[in-house]
């Protein structure tokens, strides 16, 4: 909780800094990388910092948790601070780097805001900031701990299988036991061409329940984004007998082991981390009431669209509903639907709980549709491949 004083000088100044937040954030990473250009080179995500999301989503976290400790004192943004904390763990931040960070976050606070940054509003900031620094390192630790692996480990690949065009699943045997829960990832860290070391998140598309890990991984291709550095590395390069750099699995999208009826919406390679579930459930012979919902270009596009299908009729609580932008040449049963996912054509249980991944404007239109529903906002939950910019809103 802030201090009565910095909480009045939070209050006032969070329009003009939310307002500067993203020329804060751009000029914070420009000048910790022209000093620490390993950084860029060895941990931070190199496509994320050319297009801009990087940048966004830090400033969209700092905003959030700011405005919620001056509206909401006696609140904690636990989900938020869940999954910053799972993916720093996953990318193996230390303590030591909040400092750093530091450092120049407020060094590119001082110079943006010019005569407006004075020592009191400094002052008050930087409560904000350790505020949440103090509570990531605290989580941070905690998973640390609880975790089966301790830094990085080796993973050989035994198989590799293409799933569609884009999509290749790549089946891994770590060094040691790594057991996981439905719906974690974990980090595959590579060495580029030029030299640079790139970490990526990829969701374990198994249940925890195999002897080995499973990994599906989409190729990004160019255009309007940068292409996917590590993502293609591995459609090119990596085939059975190689051994992959990863972390030990992390990740706060799990399924706990029982509770209401269950909606698991996905779209496009989003389909992975709901796969896991949905086989854990399987696996357990579960009866647990479940809506599977899955939207995709077309169904050649769908990675595990057949294996999805399979699993889902052993589960006699379980429907499957799928929507195809591009319907092709398909004989799925059930017969598919085509266009957009619409929930209003699907009756769903309540109460309910909802696991999403995907594409943030498709979260976002199942989220209000389930909101409109009258699905509480907490009973609501999803997982972002990549920065998370839809901070602020549970």
């Amino acid at each position: 909780m802030l201090s009565p004083d910095s909480a009045v000088i939070v209050r006032a100044t969070l329009p003009a800094v939310g307002g500067a937040i993203q020329d804060i954030s751009a000029r914070f990473y420009e000048m910790m990388f022209t000093d620490h250009p390993e950084l860029l080179r060895e941990l931070f995500n190199r496509g994320n910092q050319a297009n801009g999301e990087q940048q966004s989503a830090l400033a969209g976290s700092i905003a959030a948790f700011a405005t919620i400790l001056v509206q909401r004192p006696d609140d904690r943004p636990d989900a938020m601070l869940a999954r910053i904390a799972n993916k720093h763990a996953s990318l193996g931040i230390t303590p030591e780097q909040y400092e750093l960070v530091h450092h120049y976050l407020f060094a590119a606070i001082a110079e943006t805001l010019g005569d407006a940054a004075t020592p009191e509003v400094v002052a008050a900031w930087d409560e904000v900031y350790w505020l949440m620094a103090n509570a990531l390192i605290a989580l941070e630790a905690e998973l640390h701990r609880a975790s089966p692996g301790e830094g990085w480990l080796r993973a050989t690949v035994l198989d590799r299988r293409s799933e569609t065009p884009d999509a290749v699943s790549f089946t891994l045997r770590p060094s040691i036991p790594l057991p996981f829960k439905p719906g974690q990832y974990v980090s595959v860290a590579v060495t580029l061409p030029d030299g640079a070391r790139q970490i990526r998140q990829y969701s374990l598309s198994c249940a925890p329940e195999r002897d080995d890990l499973r990994i599906t991984v989409k190729r990004v291709r160019g255009g309007a984004t940068p292409e996917g550095e590590v993502s293609n590395w591995l459609h090119a390069n990596v085939q059975p007998g190689d051994v992959l750099t990863i972390s030990a699995p992390f990740g706060d999208l799990t399924l706990p082991t029982d509770g209401p009826p269950l909606l698991l919406a996905s779209a496009g390679i989003g389909a992975t981390p709901i796969l896991s579930m949905v086989e854990h459930l399987a696996t357990n012979g579960s009866a647990r009431q479940v809506t599977v919902v899955h939207a995709d270009r077309s169904p050649a596009d769908h990675a595990h669209r057949d294996e999805l299908g399979r699993l889902v009729d052993t589960l006699p609580g379980a429907t499957l509903h799928r929507w195809y932008e591009d319907m092709g040449d398909c004989s799925c049963r059930p017969a598919p639907n085509l266009g957009q996912v619409d929930l209003a054509r699907i009756d769903l249980p309540d109460p309910l709980v909802a696991y999403l991944c995907g594409p943030l404007p498709f979260m976002r239109g199942v989220r209000t549709e389930l909101l409109r529903r009258g699905v509480p906002a907490a009973d609501i939950h999803y997982e972002v491949f990549g920065p998370d910019l839809w901070l602020g809103q549970d």
